[in-house]
């Protein structure tokens, strides 16, 4: 196994805005995506399982065990010789890292004053004695910490990744660690029909009128909502408008059904909604006159998942959900096939991301 970030220098100071804008990418790390701790050193005081939760860490002091005060986050008891700890995380949706967040929420006296990142790309599904010998490639050199703090440090290495390494100098707790980036899906592994807009399939949110309550990125997680916060909601318009998302697909395809699920949202669902898709590969996204109707002017009820059939299926790379005049969503679903020449160009990116590979 290489040393951890033997190769990467340490971060340099990020521009705040750039960061609140990586900071919405999806964890490809989180346990809602399937993200997993394969590994860890030392997990004396708490389990690293809980690196990967989606919630944000909690603390309640003066809460003892038989090993002491519980944290919610991993922590690894004091070293007496020199060394370090890590622990390997397998990502829920293997991709590209632009965003690591090394949260030491809660963490005072005890947080590590270092840390550094590595991942590597591995087939199927290894345990850790295949990837104590994978190669790793430097994602964030050694650096500096703060306690109880999230700790973000944007990321330029363009390979695809399936595992990262987190290690800590020399020892500490880390109550999460967020691994923010783009989906590149495995090709070879995508069915011809399937929710075009997922996010696990690559579906991204490229913009909204507003995310006061919910982040719009919700509406494409996998599974259904639980409670009414894991969807988007926008505030209570006062004005004549309407509240809106743009969501650029995965890999673009022909949609034949489409779910607009208010679940949970009842005193507060939508009115109405549109859905339209357009197909940036022949038109631009801004001319109102690439853009065509998969779904006209609708009832919504609360509370419910709807399914329509797309009356006319069409290519398209991108589809705008509008809601009036404002409320919540639970998910959007959009299934269809694969365009082949979507699927081509996704191999293709797949590749490039996997050929650097080290």
């Amino acid at each position: 196994m290489s040393a951890p970030g033997e190769s990467a220098g340490p971060a340099t100071r990020p521009d705040p805005a750039a960061l609140r804008a990586l900071a919405t990418l999806p964890d490809l790390a989180s346990r809602a995506f399937g993200g997993g701790v394969v590994t860890a050193t030392d997990e004396f005081f708490a389990a690293a399982d809980n690196l990967v939760e989606p919630l944000p860490p909690t603390f309640s002091p003066r809460t003892f065990a038989a090993k002491g005060q519980v944290y919610d986050g991993w922590e690894t008891r004091r070293r007496r010789e020199p060394g370090s700890d890590h622990a390997i995380v397998r990502l829920g949706l293997p991709g590209i890292v632009r965003l690591l967040v090394v949260d030491t929420s809660f963490f005072t006296g005890n947080y590590p004053p270092f840390a550094a990142v590595d991942g590597c790309a591995v087939d199927g599904y290894p345990g850790p004695a295949e990837l104590a010998r994978a190669r790793w490639v430097p994602l964030l050199g050694r650096s500096p910490l703060a306690g109880d703090a999230r700790n973000a440090f944007p990321v330029s290495v363009p390979h695809h990744v399936t595992h990262v390494r987190l290690t800590i100098f020399p020892d500490g707790g880390v109550a999460r660690l967020r691994v923010h980036g783009d989906v590149v899906p495995d090709p070879r592994l995508l069915p011809d029909v399937l929710d075009l807009a997922a996010t696990e399939h690559g579906g991204q949110v490229q913009g909204c009128s507003d995310g006061f309550y919910g982040a719009p990125q919700n509406l494409l997680a996998p599974g259904p909502a639980r409670v009414m916060g894991e969807g988007w909601e926008t505030a209570r318009r006062r004005d004549d408008g309407n509240d809106w998302v743009l969501v650029r697909l995965g890999v673009p395809g022909v949609a034949h059904f489409v779910d607009l699920d208010t679940s949970h949202f009842k005193g507060n669902a939508p009115g109405r909604a549109t859905l339209r898709a357009a197909d940036d590969r022949h038109g631009d996204l801004d001319d109102p006159g690439a853009w065509f109707p998969l779904l006209p002017d609708t009832r919504l009820l609360p509370d419910t998942r709807h399914r329509f059939a797309v009356a006319e299926p069409r290519a398209a790379t991108h589809v705008r959900l509008d809601i009036f005049p404002d409320g919540g969503m639970a998910r959007l679903r959009v299934t269809g096939q694969i365009d082949p020449v979507g699927r081509d160009a996704l191999a293709a990116r797949w590749l490039t991301a996997r050929s650097g590979e080290v």
